[in-house]
């Protein structure tokens, strides 16, 4: 008997900046923040579409991380930012009824009807990074993270980037970086949810510097991803 075909899981965190408007007092005169890689990952929700047609299940986010932080834990410090934290614990918590739960929830919901029928998943979270940070010049074009403990991850994050050197090859492509793949984040958390033989997940990392460069090199690099991604599977 065959084993069951992967099902390709496609998700987008910080697709936009919008601001909710029963929220928006709250950011006034903040607009160039919110325009900037704080309020949210800039490109990274045209290279999603750019993905869609690869996955099986896809969803994404226009609101602000700046509102709530759907890539981090409910422990952590940055899940609200400095503009959210006047609200009380209740509206707090009316935050993430409204936004974090249910992007969180249908993505886990996915998976765990396709493991149920015991599909094998793969995760890709799409984000992209700002070329430069605190005055330090981010060293790659192309990040993929991964957990180096899941073999399933850590062999396609190999022949992505295999075939990413072929398609790409003047680009400058690193493993987990400009963050560790296993820090605080939804793909982290999946895995504490589901074994390395059910679930694996990859958050690919790409520089603001093409998306916010020449258009027709833009979409050179998002065929380049698609493409790659496409044959690896």
């Amino acid at each position: 008997m065959n084993a069951p075909r992967l099902k390709v899981l496609l998700t987008c965190e910080h697709g936009g900046n919008q601001v909710p408007p029963e929220y928006a007092p709250l950011f006034a005169g903040a607009e160039a923040v919110l325009a900037t890689h704080r309020g949210y990952d800039l490109g990274a929700l045209e290279l999603f579409h750019r993905f869609k047609d690869t996955a099986d299940f896809s969803v994404y986010s226009t609101t602000s991380r700046l509102v709530v932080e759907l890539n981090r834990s409910l422990h952590h410090p940055k899940l609200f930012s400095e503009f959210m934290q006047p609200l009380s614990a209740g509206e707090h918590q009316a935050v993430l009824e409204q936004y974090y739960y249910p992007f969180r929830q249908q993505v886990e919901d996915k998976i765990r009807e396709w493991v149920g029928q015991e599909y094998p998943v793969l995760h890709l979270s799409v984000h992209s990074f700002t070329p430069e940070l605190n005055g330090k010049v981010r060293t790659a074009d192309v990040g993929l993270l991964y957990d180096p403990r899941r073999e399933r991850e850590q062999l396609f994050a190999a022949l992505w980037r295999q075939r990413l050197e072929l398609a790409l090859p003047r680009f400058k492509i690193r493993y987990n970086y400009p963050y560790k793949g296993t820090a605080d984040g939804f793909v982290t958390y999946l895995r504490r949810r589901f074994p390395n033989r059910q679930y694996a997940g990859l958050e690919l990392e790409v520089n603001q510097k093409f998306s916010e460069g020449d258009p027709v090199h833009w979409r050179q690099v998002q065929e380049g991803l698609v493409h790659t991604f496409t044959q690896v599977l």
